[in-house]
């Protein structure tokens, strides 16, 4: 078996932004396995700042992948734990190698274009009009749940956004959700909590900075919106650390990002652990292309969760590949008569 890696700039259509800063371009990479004329892809969706392994020894150890390539699944991922999103890649680029297409990894329903996976319209940060503007965007568009991501511009201004939505739309019309990023003080979150409830939101990501464990069980004790945690998931390898999370905190919901928390091996073992503590949970992309997108978006499917998943991402780019997926009516779905146009593996 051999095994190359390519690193590769995605360019965002227009910045996005968050509260901690905003995005113009996202960098990735690739890992592709070849072996008996077979090949095989998977991404490497890093996030600088956020990712866990966003270390300067991050192509030190692609390179080391691909030399030890024959270790094998198994090994590599127990030696990739502080690589979640390296494991994320090799994870799917060994099952790209099993499938008969490198790209249908979980054969379904969903990739024979016979259903689809209900998903969120997402709203970045910016002024008041942008903001608005991507709301009706996305209604227009035919989602029934948005999230928007807050805490960066004032919270009036943000409030009188919602209210806004609230005026033409009840919960039972529109599905809120709303993300802070950990932008909010922990002195001032539950005051902040109070005031967005007006609005019937869903749910609420990671309010507070994660790593406050105390601080974030009291709000998720007495919030009046559900509290799901985002962040607070990154950087937590191992099974007695991650009950010790769910089971201290005792949140409403959990978000799991497999490029960021180690893949699907990684994800489920956060889900059988949230499901023993009767803890909710939905999957989101981290920004991937479009490759990294579809693995998760085909595993997404076949966990048979009908929450509105955070799988839109693939439209931001002005250099993502093109390929099966597409949003309609606020769905994913997968276009079998579209083919993957790649120029890079």
């Amino acid at each position: 078996m051999k095994a190359n890696y390519l690193r590769y700039v995605l360019n965002f259509k227009r910045p996005s932004g968050t509260s901690r800063g905003v995005m113009t371009t996202k960098e990735t990479w690739f890992i592709s396995l070849e072996e008996n004329g077979k090949i095989g892809v998977g991404e490497c969706g890093i996030l600088r700042g956020l990712s866990i392994d966003d270390r300067p020894d991050y192509e030190e150890k692609l390179k080391w992948v691909c030399a030890n390539i024959n270790l094998g699944l198994e090994r590599l991922l127990n030696v990739l734990v502080e690589f979640p999103s390296i494991q994320f890649g090799v994870e799917t680029a060994f099952k790209s190698l099993q499938v008969d297409s490198k790209f249908n990894l979980f054969p379904s329903e969903f990739t024979k274009g016979k259903d689809s996976i209900p998903i969120n319209g997402l709203v970045w940060m910016g002024d008041d009009a942008f903001m608005r503007k991507q709301i009706t965007e996305k209604i227009e568009a035919g989602f029934d749940c948005i999230k928007l991501k807050i805490g960066a511009i004032d919270f009036q201004t943000e409030l009188d956004i919602l209210k806004s939505i609230r005026k033409e739309f009840s919960a039972s019309d529109i599905e809120l959700r709303v993300d802070a990023n950990g932008a909010f003080n922990e002195n001032e979150a539950l005051d902040k909590l109070k005031q967005l409830s007006e609005y019937q939101l869903h749910s609420i990501e990671q309010p507070i900075k994660p790593m406050q464990y105390e601080a974030m069980a009291k709000l998720c004790e007495a919030s009046p919106i559900a509290i799901a945690l985002d962040e607070e998931l990154i950087g937590v390898f191992f099974d007695t650390e991650k009950e010790n999370v769910i089971s201290s905190i005792k949140p409403q919901y959990i978000i799991l990002k497999p490029s960021l928390i180690g893949g699907f091996l990684g994800s489920q073992k956060w889900i059988d652990i949230a499901e023993k503590h009767q803890v909710k949970w939905w999957i989101t992309s981290a920004l991937e292309s479009n490759i990294g997108l579809n693995a998760i978006a085909q595993w997404t499917y076949t966990l048979n969760n009908k929450m509105p998943q955070g799988l839109g991402t693939g439209s931001l780019y002005t250099n993502n590949f093109h390929s099966p997926l597409t949003v309609k009516n606020g769905t994913l779905q997968y276009d079998i008569n579209t083919n993957w146009k790649l120029n890079i593996i």
